[in-house]
């Protein structure tokens, strides 16, 4: 009778243990389905991120040029008006430069040519000489006789006053002339810009708002455009 329980007892022990060997499925398939979720979940995201628009940013490329001298503009164009614009391939200014600087030269001229006749006819006036026919501005003497001295002695002094003016705005643009020049050779020449400018239309997916996207789906087709400047 011992040995009988004895046997049942040794039986059901080796039952227990081997039972014991098992492994436990359920923590397993517990994980295994919480790391597939996560996994899910990640790759729906890295594939929403992947259908957003990529705004690419180009840098500016800056090409020096060594071979242009801003020195070499100044000086030309102090020498001849318009030979530095000429050598900064700006020949559209040459016209403007000589058109103020030929005004300039017809006022200079004009007002000089006629505050000498004024200057000749005051001198006259000042000593009370009537000139002779042959003698200097004779004609011009008779031709503003009838007008008073004080007259004269203005419009002598306010051609001599124009006259130098003219001259002294001569100088002036002749020095803007130059300046322009070096500017052109120094902030346009010295570096040039990459004028690579492209437009690409490709199809793209978008995400919708949370107002507009539905339940079905929160993606929704589109265009994407994109600028290379």
């Amino acid at each position: 009778m011992y040995k009988y329980l004895l046997a049942v007892f040794f039986v059901a022990a080796f039952d227990f243990a081997a039972r014991a060997q098992d492994p436990d499925t359920t923590s397993r398939n517990a994980v295994k389905n919480k790391m597939d979720t996560l996994k899910a979940s990640r790759q729906d995201t890295d594939v929403i991120r992947s259908n957003r628009p990529r705004v690419v940013h180009k840098e500016r490329i800056y090409h020096p040029d060594t071979t242009h001298s801003p020195h070499k503009a100044v000086i030309r164009s102090l020498i001849i008006p318009g030979w530095g614009q000429v050598y900064n391939h700006k020949i559209w200014k040459v016209p403007i430069i000589y058109g103020v600087l030929g005004s300039l030269g017809v006022a200079i001229v004009y007002n000089a040519t006629n505050y000498k006749i004024f200057l000749q006819i005051a001198k006259y006036r000042n000593k009370s000489i009537k000139p002779n026919p042959g003698d200097p501005y004779y004609e011009e003497y008779n031709l503003y006789s009838r007008y008073p001295d004080q007259s004269i002695y203005d419009q002598k002094d306010g051609l001599r006053r124009d006259r130098d003016l003219c001259i002294i705005g001569t100088v002036l643009f002749w020095g803007i002339n130059a300046i322009d020049a070096y500017i052109d050779a120094k902030f346009i020449h010295s570096y040039s810009i990459d004028s690579n400018f492209s437009m690409r239309v490709t199809p793209s997916l978008m995400n919708q708002p949370v107002y507009a996207g539905t339940l079905s789906s929160s993606i929704s087709p589109g265009i994407k455009i994109t600028f290379t400047l």
